[in-house]
């Protein structure tokens, strides 16, 4: 089959492949894959951010495909749409799996990490960490939902009831989670890069109230504010923008170093904490949600053999939503 595989972090670029067809033991899912999106994570992996991938590696775990083989008692038939998430095995018996934190098992799995994901024409999963896609949702709209809107969502929820929330970086996870938060009657804020008026238009035309740039003060305290962009300093910032009480949440998987502040920005209650992976409950609550509200996600596509390009212009802040491939 036709794969864009990493041979060695640090390259930048992924290297088209003949790879082999993957063979499903007996309790997996064998998938043709349809879309998969691009995700900022990707880039950390490839960068050697993250610092043990599988090697070599077919990255890409937010996969939309049809299965073409499946065992027994899996819950999927032959031709069900399916989607595969970046978590993508657990022990299931340590004290994380079984108190409800599933996505801090030591033991965990990632797709696109640890097991190769769906920058291949197939790709292999365990039905237990699959979901069905919404009916509804053409392939490469649904790709976003399985990781910028699945740990989007986790995020979103540890701000608890907060009206006024702050979105640093405007990118895949941000424009699902304002549809979220206009459905709920929220007040988003949205903060880009420095001087991206294209970034800052698109957040307003998605609903938000300001878009600025992270180094502008938001017009009104923030109940709570989540940090998407990779950017340590940003906790800084978002701390002296949430008011006594606030929230502040770092929803990346890898930030630069925070730099030192000085207490009286945490202090007054104020909360900070970092989200780790998503569980499968945050699976099914989303994705059950997303069509009733309904979240539109906005999509720039690409070919399998021009990934490349797409990780360039998601570097470079290029995509407005999210950047995916199509296999169909």
């Amino acid at each position: 089959m036709r794969a864009m595989v990493l041979n060695r972090p640090k390259t930048q670029l992924l290297e088209a492949s003949d790879w082999p067809k993957p063979i499903p033991t007996n309790d997996q899912l064998l998938l043709q894959v349809r879309a998969c999106g691009v995700c900022r994570t990707d880039l950390h992996i490839l960068d050697g951010e993250l610092t043990h991938p599988k090697l070599p590696l077919i990255p890409g775990h937010q996969i939309v495909g049809t299965v073409v083989h499946t065992p027994l008692h899996s819950g999927f038939t032959v031709g069900d749409r399916v989607g595969v998430p970046w978590l993508g095995k657990t022990c299931q018996h340590c004290m994380y799996c079984q108190g409800g934190q599933e996505n801090l098992c030591d033991q965990a799995q990632f797709t696109g990490y640890d097991l190769n994901g769906g920058f291949g024409e197939y790709a292999i999963a365990d039905p237990q960490f699959c979901f069905p896609i919404p009916a509804g949702y053409p392939d490469e709209q649904a790709a976003p939902l399985l990781c910028a809107g699945l740990i989007g969502y986790r995020a979103y929820r540890m701000t608890q009831s907060s009206q006024a929330l702050g979105f640093y970086g405007f990118g895949a996870a941000a424009h699902i989670l304002i549809q979220l938060a206009r459905f709920q009657n929220r007040q988003v804020y949205a903060f880009t890069r420095p001087g991206d008026e294209a970034g800052q238009a698109f957040a307003r035309e998605l609903g938000a109230v300001w878009a600025g740039g992270s180094d502008q003060p938001p017009p009104i305290a923030l109940d709570a504010a989540i940090i998407f962009a990779p950017v340590g300093g940003l906790v800084k910032t978002a701390l002296g923008a949430v008011r006594k009480g606030g929230i502040v949440v770092c929803a990346g998987i890898h930030m630069s170093d925070i730099p030192s502040f000085p207490y009286e920005l945490l202090w007054g209650e104020r909360v900070l904490r970092s989200v780790a992976n998503l569980t499968r409950r945050d699976g099914e609550e989303f994705l059950a949600l997303a069509p009733h509200i309904p979240i539109q996600t906005q999509v720039q596509t690409f070919s399998l053999e021009a990934v490349n390009d797409a990780i360039a212009a998601l570097r470079q802040g290029a995509i407005q939503g999210a950047a995916v491939l199509t296999l169909n």
